[in-house]
């Protein structure tokens, strides 16, 4: 160091990027307010064509209640489902049906997974059908070629069940006709595994006498613009891995000014991804496809569609029968599961269903490290603690050296008090011989940053893995904590529900008001860490040194519990080790009479001191 103002300025800036995270970050963004309309059912066709010969498929809406405007619309979802013959879906992981008026995806629930921790919860809903509030669903098909007028299936043909099934099941596939009435004879069976990937077989019976040519699509709709987190490290909304175009992330404002977006003759798989949920259509590995991210306001709601139609036709001679299969994802975003799909399937970069941010090197390997060690402990947080012993462990021998310097710096602070007192009134003067008193007890003030530093790319890959993985959602520690993924419900401001009061609403405040009995915990321990450390020489350095403790509380109120318990413990660690390596070296640490002394008045500047 060769200025003390350079130090001030390195922790200046260092607060700017803590609060720049915090808002930006760690934080969500303001939601943007959104108007629930009621939603009718007839969707128009899509406005481009993807490629030629093969236009995007027409979107008819499901029947139900008419109102005055000729529009369809259901009150709910319930309503919805009721509005139409369907066929049930019923596997460990989903329930739900599909819609025999158009044969598509549109109901389906995830029964592993409910909305809060309170098991009595309802499980989450992923897909719901057009017409209803949120609609959200997917479905295969064929169009004809540009010029062609063959009558295909569309969303309001009407299929029948073909064969005894009565329910789709992992074991038991359900297949369903549709007759065009002029000689060709559509089926599309529907099969699913114990998880969440459907297997679509469509084929076509050709009775006529000409060869017909027909290409395969797929798409999922989603109606009304979805309530989103907006955190920087992750995304959510529509997206695909395509070829060489890699992969694609849209934010729904994003599409909103785009309108569409197109990429021709490439490769890969589309959809639309939640936090922790996902739902996405794909072809068979290779097949060259023309994909298409759309969005319209069809003046009821805004209509956001993923779909591709593949490049290669599908060719049915007279009098014969031609298939297709493509596939369906619709489920959680299970890393073990969704890499099983690409070993098994060979799906391109599935695995980015899973955004692991930028860091990935760095936040997946922490991903295993923390569900191995669940494995054996049982515990999420203790594998967040373990993990940290194993962090320390690694990284003992700087922080050794770090903390050896610091033990020097110590030692040394009856020279730096004496070279402050003696040149009280030549700054510059001061800091040559402050410079000069480090190099000759070989003293790095700066050592002291380095614990720190370290640990912030594994603060921030933990960060990460709380986040987003599907493994801490829900996932229990002790006591009040029941959700690690969640900030501690505690507050102090309530009197830990004591006062019937929402603090967090109030304006510009409020999202430093919730503050839990963890954060405060971890505060004591910075708290007490920096009481090991030698007090900076310069008074404006210790003040900002002295309030960063309570800084770093009130912005870690709102972050997951799980990494406020890694900070605490991180802490508590850090004490002990540093405590013991400062005694080896030789410093008499004593830490109560430090934490005592900063409860005691000091003397003013004129005061003088009793002896």
């Amino acid at each position: 160091m060769t200025d003390n103002r350079n130090v001030i300025l390195a922790i200046i800036l260092s607060m700017i990027v803590l609060f720049g995270w915090q808002f930006f970050i760690a934080g969500p963004q303001l939601e943007r307010a959104q108007q629930q309309a009621q939603i009718a059912t007839e969707q128009a066709q899509s406005e481009a064509a993807l490629a030629t010969p093969a236009a995007t498929p027409a979107a008819a809406g499901t029947p139900g209640t008419v109102g005055p405007d000729g529009k369809v619309f259901y009150a709910d979802r319930a309503e919805a489902i009721a509005a139409s013959e369907r066929v049930t879906i019923d596997t460990p992981d989903l329930h739900g049906s599909i819609n025999l008026t158009g044969a598509r995806l549109d109901d389906l629930e995830l029964k592993q997974y409910r909305e809060t921790v309170d098991p009595d919860s309802p499980i989450i809903t992923l897909l719901t059908p057009a017409g209803a509030p949120g609609a959200y669903f997917a479905e295969q098909g064929f169009v004809p070629g540009a010029g062609a007028d063959i009558a295909v299936p569309d969303g309001q043909s009407v299929w029948a069940v073909e064969g005894n099934a009565t329910a789709l099941s992992a074991t038991t596939p359900v297949t369903l006709r549709w007759d065009n009435g002029e000689g060709l004879i559509f089926r599309r069976t529907f099969a699913v595994d114990e998880f969440y990937l459907f297997t679509v077989t469509q084929s076509v019976e050709n009775t006529t006498s000409g060869e017909v040519s027909l290409f395969p699509y797929a798409r999922v709709a989603r109606h009304g613009t979805p309530k989103v987190a907006n955190f920087f490290i992750q995304h959510e909304g529509p997206h695909g891995v395509l070829g060489s175009n890699n992969m694609i992330s849209k934010k729904y404002s994003d599409l909103q000014n785009d309108q569409q977006v197109r990429l021709d003759n490439t490769t890969g798989w589309l959809g639309f991804s939640d936090k922790y949920w996902a739902t996405a259509v794909l072809p068979e590995p290779g097949e060259t496809i023309n994909a298409l991210f759309s969005w319209k306001n069809t003046g009821s709601y805004d209509d956001y569609q993923t779909s591709f139609v593949e490049t290669t036709p599908v060719v049915v001679a007279p009098g014969a029968t031609a298939t297709h299969q493509s596939y369906l994802f619709a489920g959680a975003k299970e890393e073990a599961v969704i890499n099983r799909y690409q070993q098994e399937y060979g799906f391109d970069r599935i695995d980015l269903l899973i955004d692991w941010g930028w860091l990935s090197f760095i936040t997946k390997p922490m991903y295993y490290a923390l569900t191995f060690l669940n494995g054996i402990i049982g515990n999420f947080g203790l594998a967040v603690m373990a993990v940290t012993v194993i962090v320390k462990a690694l990284f003992f021998p700087l922080a050794s050296r770090s903390y050896a310097s610091m033990a020097a710096m110590r030692r040394v602070q009856p020279e730096m008090k004496s070279i402050q007192e003696r040149f009280k009134d030549d700054r510059p003067a001061q800091q040559q011989a402050m410079m000069e008193l480090y190099k000759t007890e070989k003293i790095n003030p700066l050592s002291g940053c380095w614990p720190v530093l370290i640990q912030i790319p594994v603060f921030f890959a933990l960060y990460t893995v709380i986040f987003i993985s599907l493994d801490m959602r829900h996932a229990p520690f002790f006591g009040w904590i029941q959700d690690l993924a969640a900030p501690d419900p505690t507050n102090i401001f309530t009197l830990f529900g004591l006062i019937p009061w929402d603090p967090t609403v109030m304006p510009f405040i409020g999202g430093f008001l919730h503050l839990g009995i963890w954060p405060v915990i971890m505060g004591i321990t910075m708290w007490v860490q920096m009481k090991l450390n030698p007090p900076p020489p310069d008074p404006t350095q210790a003040m900002i040194f002295n309030w960063m403790p309570v800084i770093f509380t009130f912005m870690l109120g709102t972050f997951p519990a799980g990494l406020v318990i890694y900070w605490a413990w991180n802490n508590a660690l850090s004490v002990t080790q540093q405590y013991f390596i400062m005694k080896r070296h030789g410093v008499d640490v004593d830490l109560i009479g430090n934490i005592l002394g900063s409860f005691k008045r000091k003397p003013a500047a004129d005061e003088p001191t009793k002896s």
